[in-house]
């Protein structure tokens, strides 16, 4: 694996991780029920997506095959 498929797969993971915090901080600190809601749905979904993508990338670099499972996942998701 070279450095650069390294470096986009941790950016990635990075980034889905900092949008599942800022979910899941909306949700426990937001003052009322709607805006509660609102923030998990739409950070969270990004979140998971990155996380997705991250994980066919670094099955279809180190393995060399294309994961399906992660592939209709994200669809399903978006």
């Amino acid at each position: 694996m070279t450095w650069l498929s390294e470096l986009l797969i941790a950016s990635l993971i990075l980034t889905g991780a900092f949008f599942l915090f800022v979910g899941s901080f909306g949700l426990a600190k937001l003052p009322d029920i709607m805006r509660r809601l609102h923030a998990p749905t739409k950070a969270t979904t990004l979140g998971i997506g990155s996380m997705l993508i991250a994980s066919m990338l670094y099955f279809l670099i180190v393995k060399g095959m294309l994961s399906f499972h992660e592939l209709m996942i994200t669809l399903f998701l978006f």
